[in-house]
C-alpha cells in the first residue's frame, strides 16, 4: 500500500504495478476522514479492501490521527475491528 497525498488516497498494486485498489482520504490537522474504498473488478473477493483497510487504519494510528470514517465499506469493517475503536470519531456533532 502506498499513499499518494497528492491524489489524496491510498493505493494497493499488484505485482506487475497494475492498481487493484484505493482508498481516498481527505486531511485535515490530525483529522483523517477516509470518503470511499474502491477494488478493482479483477481482485473483487481477494481481500483487497479489508487488506487497504487494515494497511489505512495502521497508517492513521501510527501516524497519531483521528479517522472519520465516511466510506460504507470502511465504517462496516471497523464494526468488525473493535480494536481500532479509540481513533475513530463517530460523531462530531452534539445532540441537543
Amino acid at each position: 500500500m502506498t499513499d499518494v497525498p497528492a491524489r489524496e488516497r491510498f493505493e494497493a498494486r499488484d505485482e506487475a504495478g497494475a492498481v487493484a485498489g484505493i482508498v481516498t482520504y481527505q486531511l485535515t490537522g490530525a483529522i483523517i476522514a477516509y470518503t470511499h474504498t474502491e477494488v478493482a473488478p479483477a481482485y473483487e473477493g481477494r481481500g483487497v479492501g479489508s487488506t487497504l483497510a487494515r494497511a489505512v487504519m495502521d497508517d492513521a494510528r501510527a501516524k497519531g490521527r483521528s479517522v472519520v470514517p465516511i466510506c460504507p465499506f470502511l465504517a462496516e469493517w471497523l464494526v468488525k475491528h473493535p480494536e481500532y475503536e479509540d481513533i475513530v470519531v463517530r460523531s462530531t456533532r452534539k445532540v441537543k
